[in-house]
């Protein structure tokens, strides 16, 4: 018997068709005899509902209120899947996150898992029952509801796969698993049969959808096996896992990010310690940074630019104006305006060119780079956001298409 934990997410339980066809999913898993816990997101656009729902009558209502609010939506979920699956004569229970143990920080409406005890869970498993968990919530010191972020339900199950040593935990999403690039925009997409971690962990942080960084990082901590796959299709997906020969592919995708700002202080003194002050008051405001570039020194000052997540623009602005003076920056500028283009591969490490090649196909389109950012499995590329898919074309077909 083997212990399986499923996350399906908003589209694959979005309305009653679907929870029939997940349920299946389910039983079909229970009945091979194995433990099946679930763990559910909100039905298709619920969250996005719900928040429209809060602007209505409060547009600046406290991270704490939304978090009650938005919460609501996977235990929608939860028992209407339970309700399916019951229905089809399981024994089954659904619980909401702090029933099933989840212990969070106090950070309302992007709080991290403490811990997970996992005794209620284990005591409806040894009833032979199915467990239904709301994903994306848990509990904090205060007993208040907390929500994890964007794609807090990927972590939820990885966390119970976790602290109940799973065999398997399995994602369902839209796409029947990891692709070279989005299959939705990319026809030539091809699907891998494997990926390792840390290669999937810079692909969920650069852009790709499939999986959320933070669910990563966990899997590859404890070391959980994860398989990304459809809901729809019943095919075999992707295998996230420690090594991967990734079909022996030079890279293992390609991954756009539209929601990524660059900002530049202009004229700031050529001096030691002032990129300390700069960055370190931006993460005093838990504002990261992404790509960094700085000028060479010229007549006494030099620039510094550098990218961070749209939706902490205003917030950084504000920061770096109300510091400028201090700093003797002579101006603050910003472009929102921009995308992200990366390419993620174990094999990069071990081959030179791949860079002239990621180039080369840009330059063949007429796409600009902005800005330049490297490591040993990642190159990434900071465009005009119009160039955007233009540059994961030409990119995806140098060296997936022609090869």
């Amino acid at each position: 018997m083997s212990l399986i934990v499923q996350k399906f997410g908003g589209t694959s339980v979005r309305d009653a068709e679907r929870l029939r066809n997940v349920a299946e999913i389910v039983t079909d898993t229970y009945q091979q005899g194995n433990d099946v816990v679930v763990v559910v997101s909100a039905q298709g656009d619920t969250t996005d509902d719900l928040i429209a729902k809060a602007e209505e009558v409060n547009p600046r209502a406290s991270k704490r209120e939304m978090d009650m609010l938005l919460s609501s939506g996977e235990q929608i979920s939860a028992a209407l899947l339970a309700m399916t699956i019951e229905g089809m004569g399981f024994p089954v229970v659904s619980l909401l996150g702090w029933q099933a143990g989840f212990d969070t920080t106090t950070d309302y409406s992007n709080a991290r898992i403490k811990k997970v005890n996992p005794a209620r869970i284990r005591q409806e498993l040894d009833k032979r029952r199915i467990v239904v968990v709301t994903g994306f919530q848990g509990v904090n010191r205060f007993g208040d509801m907390t929500t994890l972020g964007r794609g807090g339900s990927d972590t939820s199950a990885v966390a119970i796969a976790a602290s109940m040593h799973a065999d398997l935990c399995q994602i369902f999403t839209d796409v029947d698993g990891v692709y070279t690039a989005d299959p939705r925009k990319i026809p030539g997409a091809i699907k891998l049969e494997t990926i390792s971690y840390d290669e999937m962990l810079e692909l969920a942080t650069l852009g790709a959808q499939v999986l959320h960084n933070r669910s990563v990082e966990m899997a590859k901590k404890y070391n959980i096996e994860l398989e990304v796959l459809s809901s729809l299709t019943r095919r075999r997906g992707t295998i996230v896992k420690e090594e991967s020969k990734v079909e022996k592919m030079l890279i293992s995708g390609v991954a756009k990010d539209d929601n990524i700002a660059r900002i530049s202080i202009i004229g700031v003194p050529d001096k030691p310690g002032l990129a300390f002050k700069i960055f370190s008051k931006l993460a005093s405001k838990r504002i990261n940074v992404d790509i960094i570039l700085q000028s060479i020194g010229r007549n006494g000052t030099k620039d510094i630019s550098f990218t961070v997540e749209k939706s902490k623009l205003e917030d950084a602005i504000a920061l770096l104006q109300e510091n400028a003076e201090k700093w003797g920056a002579s101006n603050i500028v910003s472009d929102d305006n921009v995308t992200k283009v990366s390419i993620v591969g174990a094999g990069m490490e071990s081959h030179p060119g791949v860079a002239a090649e990621m180039f080369e196909a840009l330059f063949s389109r007429s796409v600009n780079i902005q800005m330049i950012s490297t490591s040993e499995i990642k190159i990434s590329v900071l465009l005009n956001k119009a160039d955007g898919e233009r540059a994961v074309e030409a990119i995806h077909e140098k060296f997936f298409e022609t090869a």
